[in-house]
C-alpha cells in the first residue's frame, strides 16, 4: 500500500474538538511536531470520515481507541458485543491508504495521561485513520507509536469512554481554509 502525503499543512494552532456520547474533548494538535499525522487527521475530519465511529478497544489505565471504519454499520451495543473477538474485524479497517510514521522525528512524541496518538499494526508505516487517547502515562509506546495530540479539556470524558461510545463528530479550530 502507497504512503499517503496529507495535502493539508498543519499551522501549529490546529484543536481538534472531538463531540463523543459521554461529552466534548478538546485537543490540541501538534502539527510542527507531527505534520502527517495531523494534516491527515484534519483532512479525515473534515471530510466526516469519524462521524458517528464508536470507540471498538478499552484496556483499563491504558488506551481508549476509535476510528475504525468498521465499526460504523453496527450500533453501540454490537460493538459492544464484538469487542475482543478477532473475527469481527473491529480495530482492521483504515482510510484506504497509510501514513509515515513519526515517531522518530517527532522531538515531543511523550505518551502522556491524554495524549492522543495513532494506531497501527506492527509495520511502522500502517497508521492511517485509527486512534486513541492515552489512559494515563504510556511512555513504553514513545519509540514506536506518534503521538499527533494533547488533551486541553475533557480529561473527565475520556475517563468515561468505553467501547460501543459513539464519536459524533471532530471538527477542528484554527485549520487553514
Amino acid at each position: 500500500m502507497a504512503l499517503y502525503t496529507p495535502e493539508y499543512v498543519p499551522n501549529g494552532n490546529e484543536i481538534a474538538v472531538i463531540t463523543t456520547s459521554k461529552g466534548v474533548i478538546r485537543v490540541q494538535l501538534a502539527g510542527n511536531d507531527a505534520p502527517i499525522h495531523v494534516g491527515n487527521f484534519v483532512e479525515l475530519a473534515q471530510k466526516g470520515f469519524y462521524d458517528n465511529l464508536k470507540f471498538h478497544r478499552y484496556v483499563e489505565d491504558f488506551v481508549i481507541q476509535g476510528g475504525c471504519p468498521n465499526t460504523r454499520p453496527l450500533d453501540s451495543a454490537q460493538v459492544a458485543e464484538a469487542a475482543g473477538n478477532p473475527f469481527a474485524g473491529l480495530g482492521t479497517g483504515g482510510p484506504g491508504y497509510t501514513i509515515k510514521e513519526e515517531f522518530t522525528t517527532n522531538p515531543n512524541n511523550s505518551h502522556e495521561d491524554g495524549a492522543l496518538a495513532m494506531a497501527r499494526s506492527q509495520h511502522p508505516d500502517s497508521a492511517g485513520s485509527q486512534f486513541y487517547f492515552c489512559l494515563g502515562a504510556q511512555h513504553f509506546l514513545d519509540p514506536n507509536y506518534t503521538v499527533f495530540g494533547q488533551t486541553i479539556e475533557g480529561m473527565d470524558v475520556i475517563e468515561q469512554l468505553r467501547v460501543g461510545d459513539v464519536i459524533e463528530s471532530i471538527v477542528i479550530e484554527g485549520a487553514n481554509e
